[in-house]
């Protein structure tokens, strides 16, 4: 991006993974909550939208997660406002493959006419010539669902191939998917629903970290229904900390190549996030958390 350096603090918890050629913390952004109420509009305090930002790059976070779809267009000014001229450490990761209806839906949208109209509205947003990783967003709202991606992927690869794109990913895939994609081109990341109780990638976390991919969880404390289960309470109660800090520092302790995008939209709770996924769990601690996904 710049030629500015921003190395990051060794406090950041988890250390760092490459993403092909691109070195990010392993605990990184999610800005999709920085949007409005239903992810659609502009947030009710634009000036706290922008402190969440500045302060996630100054904490030395240098993985955001962002897409078209969240305002729509809304989370990439913000971060543009917010952040450019970027620093060279501080990498974006965007997606593609749907876009927002009028009653705040997800409907997809990989024609390659949606493809290449939504690369160029995430580079004008960002203020960028080419994106650092877009992922290819499949399957619906209700998760991922079977099919070829083979012309939308393959659109991307040739967005990459202009200079458009520097890395691909996909999103909300089957395991079919992810291989059929590896297939055409090479990816660095696949970002799929996973956390403590929803357990279902297993498999694929760990196929994919012999591959040296990695793998990004969405709604990693739950989403819309937070966590919650007798195990969670009573580990977090032991450890004086918050379920969801306990949920991060599991995460980060399932697999190497996991990397946490959790959003908020606050700096306060951004800095609780940090501080808690960097919990110290025993092996006793992980065993009875492992059983809440089991």
């Amino acid at each position: 991006m710049s030629e500015t350096t921003n190395t990051p603090p060794a406090s950041l918890p988890g250390g760092t993974w490459t993403l092909g050629d691109l070195t990010v913390t392993r605990f990184g952004y999610g800005a999709m909550q920085l949007a409005g109420p239903g992810v659609m509009g502009p947030p009710a305090d634009r000036d706290s939208a922008l402190a969440v930002l500045r302060e996630a790059a100054d904490l030395g976070i240098s993985h955001i997660d962002t897409a078209g779809a969240y305002g729509p267009r809304v989370t990439n000014q913000l971060i543009r406002e917010a952040l450019h001229p970027y620093p060279a450490s501080l990498h974006i990761v965007t997606k593609v493959g749907a876009v927002r209806d009028q009653q705040g839906g997800w409907p997809p949208a990989r024609q390659p006419a949606d493809l290449r109209r939504a690369v160029q509205e995430n580079l004008e947003d960002l203020g960028l010539d080419s994106l650092d990783v877009v992922n290819l967003r499949l399957g619906n709202a209700l998760g991922p669902q079977p099919g070829s991606l083979a012309e939308p992927f393959e659109t991307l690869v040739e967005l990459q191939q202009q200079g458009l794109i520097r890395h691909l990913g996909v999103s909300n895939a089957t395991a079919e998917q992810v291989a059929e994609a590896q297939a055409i081109a090479p990816i660095v990341c696949v970002q799929n629903m996973y956390n403590l109780a929803y357990r279902q990638d297993d498999e694929l976390i760990d196929e994919l970290a012999g591959k040296g991919i990695a793998y990004v969880p969405f709604f990693p404390l739950g989403g819309f229904t937070p966590l919650q289960a007798t195990a969670l309470s009573a580990v977090a109660t032991r450890l004086d900390a918050t379920p969801m800090s306990v949920a991060l520092a599991w995460l980060l302790r399932r697999s190497p190549n996991i990397l946490l995008i959790p959003g908020t939209s606050s700096v306060r709770h951004l800095r609780e996030n940090v501080a808690g996924a960097g919990l110290s769990l025993s092996d006793r601690e992980l065993a009875e958390l492992d059983n809440i996904g089991h």
